[in-house]
C-alpha cells in the first residue's frame, strides 16, 4: 500500500485531477486487452498520469526511494497482460502525453511522445506524403510507448518490417528516475552498446519510454488489393511462400483459414464458396497503376500454379475496402463463436509456415476444440484462435493444453513464442524453453543491472 504521505508526493507532482485512488479509478487500470482474469488483486493502490518526462522521472525517483511497483500503461490494447498491475503501485499511464514535437522532412524522421495514438502519428506524417509503416491491428487506439515496448507489428511487416525497424533513438526514464537520450538522427551510429535497441521490446521492464524518433520512408505513390481464394489451407501457405521466393514481395499478405471464413460470412451475412478452404488477401503498392498491374499479373500466374480458385483484383477503393474488411472484421467474427477465445501469437520461419497450420490443426483435433487461425503469412506470425468456454472447468483445461501444444510446435518448427503481442504475463511458464537457461540468466543480469529492486512492471517476462 502507498501511505498517505508518498500520495501526497504524486499529486505535488502531476496535479490532483491525475492522481487516482478511488476504487472505480483503480479497477479501471486494472485490465488491459487479453484474457487476464479480472481480480481485485489487479488494481493498482494508485494511478498517476504525468504529462511531460519530467513529471515521469520525478513520479519515478519517489518510487525507487519507497519501493514501489510500477506498471507502465498506454491505451492498454496489449494481448499478454502487460499493463496489468500484478503487484499493486502504481499504473503509471502515459495517455495525456501525446504531442508530436516534430517532423523533420529534410531528414525524413518523426519524434513523438509515448502517448500519441498510431493512426495520428501515420496521417500527420501522411499528410506530408511520408510513410510510417507499422501497423498494428489496433492502431486506432494503440499508442506510440506501447508500440515500442512490444516491437509491435501488423500487416505492413512482410515488406516494411516492425517498429524496432524505424526506432532512431529513444528517451527513456529508468527506475531510480534518471533520464537517458538513446540513439539520434545520425543513420551510422556505432558509439558503444546499441542502447536503444535494449528497450524496444522490453515490456517497460527496464524503463518508461516517453518519446521516440523514428525514420520514415516516402509515401507509395499507388496500392492495390487482390483477393485469392484456395481449395485448401496448404494451398493459401505455399502460394505466398512461392510469392516471396520469385522476388514477389507485397506490402501484406494475410491468410485466413475456413473457420475464420465462415465466422466473417454469420458476421457479415456474406456467402462463400463451400469449396473455399482459405483466403489470402494481399496488398500491392507501386510508382504507378502500371506497377501494380505488373505486380497482379505475375501473382495471379503463381495462384494458378497453386490451385487459386478465385482471384480478384480490387478495382476501386470502395471495392478495397470491401476485401479488407474481411480480415479487419476477422478477430471479432471469430470471437463471436464461442463463449471465449484465446487468441494466441506465434512466430516461425516462413518456410515452416505451412508446417505448423498443419500442426496447429491436429491440435485442434487431439483437444476436440475448434482452433481458427489466420495471420501474417508473409513474415510467419499467425494468430490461432482456440474457441471454448472457460467457465467449463474441464473444457478451460483442455484450453490450456491445447495452447502448451501451440507453443511446442512453433518451437519445434524453429519459431518462437511471440511475434508481436510479447511475453507479458501469459507467457512467462514457457520462457525458458524458448531462451534456454544461458538465455534467460543473461536477460535477468540486464533487468537486474537496469532495475534493482524490481519496480518496474513486476511480474513480467519473469
Amino acid at each position: 500500500m502507498i501511505n498517505a504521505e508518498v500520495k501526497k508526493k504524486f499529486r505535488a507532482i502531476v496535479g490532483d485531477e491525475y492522481a487516482l485512488d478511488s476504487d472505480l479509478d483503480r479497477f479501471g487500470y486494472s485490465y488491459d486487452s487479453s484474457f487476464v482474469p479480472l481480480v481485485p488483486a489487479n488494481n493498482p493502490d494508485m494511478v498517476v498520469r504525468p504529462l511531460t518526462t519530467e513529471q515521469v522521472a520525478a513520479v519515478m525517483a519517489i518510487a525507487d526511494e519507497h519501493g514501489i511497483p510500477v506498471t507502465p500503461r498506454g491505451a492498454a490494447s496489449g494481448r499478454t497482460g502487460g499493463s496489468v498491475p500484478l503487484m499493486g503501485g502504481i499504473s503509471l499511464s502515459l495517455d495525456r502525453m501525446t504531442n508530436i514535437l516534430e517532423l523533420d522532412e529534410k531528414n525524413m524522421m518523426v519524434t513523438a511522445e509515448a502517448g500519441v495514438r498510431t493512426i495520428d502519428l501515420y496521417n500527420h506524417c501522411a499528410a506530408k506524403n511520408l510513410f510510417f509503416p507499422p501497423d498494428p491491428a489496433s492502431w486506432k487506439m494503440s499508442t506510440i510507448g506501447g508500440n515500442v515496448a512490444e516491437n509491435a507489428g501488423g500487416m505492413r511487416a512482410v515488406k516494411y518490417g516492425v517498429t524496432g525497424d524505424y526506432v532512431m533513438g529513444l528517451q527513456v526514464v529508468l527506475a531510480d528516475g534518471t533520464v537517458v537520450n538513446t540513439g539520434g538522427k545520425a543513420v551510422k551510429n556505432v558509439t558503444g552498446y546499441d542502447l536503444t535497441s535494449l528497450f524496444v521490446g522490453s515490456e517497460g521492464t527496464l524503463g518508461i519510454v516517453t518519446r521516440a524518433l523514428f525514420k520514415l520512408i516516402p509515401m507509395p505513390k499507388t496500392r492495390g488489393t487482390i483477393r485469392l481464394m484456395f481449395g485448401s489451407l496448404d494451398a493459401g501457405c505455399e502460394t505466398v511462400n512461392r510469392l516471396l521466393q520469385e522476388n514477389i514481395v507485397p506490402a501484406a499478405a494475410e491468410i485466413m483459414d475456413k473457420t475464420s471464413l465462415d465466422a466473417v460470412a454469420r458476421k457479415r451475412s456474406a456467402a462463400f464458396d463451400p469449396a473455399v478452404e482459405s483466403c489470402v488477401i494481399l496488398e500491392t503498392d507501386g510508382e504507378d497503376q502500371a506497377a501494380l498491374d505488373a505486380q497482379a499479373k505475375r501473382i495471379a500466374a503463381v495462384a494458378r500454379e497453386c490451385g487459386v480458385l478465385e482471384f480478384q483484383v480490387a478495382q476501386s477503393q470502395a471495392e478495397s475496402d470491401e476485401l479488407w474488411a474481411i480480415r479487419r472484421t476477422m478477430s471479432s467474427a471469430v470471437a463471436a463463436l464461442a463463449p471465449n477465445r484465446i487468441g494466441e501469437d506465434i512466430s516461425v520461419p516462413r518456410s515452416a509456415f505451412p508446417e505448423v497450420v498443419k500442426r496447429i490443426k491436429a491440435i485442434s483435433e487431439k483437444h476436440g476444440l475448434t482452433i481458427a487461425v489466420f495471420g501474417h503469412a508473409g513474415d510467419g506470425n499467425l494468430h490461432p484462435s482456440i474457441l471454448c468456454d472457460l467457465n467449463n472447468p474441464e473444457e478451460a483445461e483442455r484450453a490450456h493444453h491445447a495452447a502448451d501444444d501451440i507453443f511446442a510446435a512453433a518451437l519445434a518448427v524453429g519459431g518462437t513464442l511471440s511475434g508481436e503481442h510479447g511475453i507479458g504475463i501469459t507467457k512467462k511458464p514457457y520462457i525458458y524453453k524458448a531462451l534456454g537457461e544461458a538465455g534467460v540468466k543473461l536477460m535477468q543480469s540486464v533487468k537486474q543491472s537496469l532495475d534493482p529492486k524490481g519496480i518496474l512492471n513486476p511480474g513480467k517476462i519473469w
